[in-house]
């Protein structure tokens, strides 16, 4: 027996179109996911590039900057003795004028030293010109006390010289042997010692010039600051022998 067949139906069109279509929005969600993901990473990125050219940029900019130099400390000062100072006023001397020579070299008293070891800071070098009937003073400085002259070797104004005058006469630098601190040695033997145990405090000053009454060149140790003095002996200065106690 024959069964009746029934109209022929379209399942798998349906089906097809279905799962198409559902497949179209499976497909569409997830692009979309995927699109939104790789938005939120481009983000991400130009966020941490930003970030680190900035970073870059102030690295740059700090290390284009120059260092601070670091302040210099206050020098302190350069206490020497009498010869070595004179070697110093002399050359400036001599570019002055070629026949220049000196007539008196003197310590300057300042805060920076006492003068018991023969040296101070300042030291100044009187000089005549007899071509030029000219004389000169100059100051060699390596003080830090204030009020006192700037460091290194600076001239005064000219002034009149006579080779006649007996307080100014010239000598040859040649004669200058015996330095300052050697010229103290022999004033202590001779009373400075005793002096100085007694007023530990008292400064030392230095004279050099020509004595033409005796032909020679004589140190004057001199204690005691200008009018106070407790004691002054002269030393010959070119062989470093006791003359006299002055005072």
């Amino acid at each position: 027996m024959k069964t009746a067949s029934l109209p022929p139906t379209e399942p798998t069109a349906i089906s097809a179109e279905m799962l198409g279509t559902a497949f179209n929005k499976s497909t569409h969600r997830s692009l979309l996911l995927k699109a939104r993901r790789g938005i939120a990473h481009l983000h991400l990125w130009a966020v941490l590039a930003a970030a680190l050219l900035a970073l870059l940029t102030a690295c740059s900019s700090e290390s284009s900057k120059p260092a601070e130099a670091p302040k210099p400390e206050p020098k302190g000062p350069e206490l020497i003795a009498a010869r070595s100072a004179f070697q110093k006023l002399y050359v400036s001397a001599r570019g002055w004028n070629q026949d220049a020579k000196p007539y008196r070299i003197e310590s300057v008293v300042t805060t920076d030293g006492n003068g018991h070891d023969g040296k101070w800071a300042v030291w100044k070098a009187s000089f005549g010109s007899a071509a030029q009937r000219s004389a000169k003073t100059y100051t060699w400085s390596g003080s830090a006390a204030e009020g006192a002259p700037e460091r290194g070797v600076s001239p005064s104004h000219e002034d009149s010289y006579s080779a006649t005058n007996s307080s100014t006469q010239v000598f040859d630098m040649a004669f200058l042997k015996i330095d300052s601190d050697q010229a103290l040695e022999t004033a202590n033997k001779h009373g400075g010692d005793k002096v100085l145990e007694k007023t530990p405090d008292i400064p030392v000053a230095y004279v050099c010039d020509w004595n033409h009454n005796t032909n020679q060149l004589v140190w004057h140790v001199i204690y005691g600051a200008s009018g106070a003095q407790k004691l002054a002996v002269s030393v010959d200065a070119s062989s470093g022998e006791f003359i006299r106690v002055e005072k």
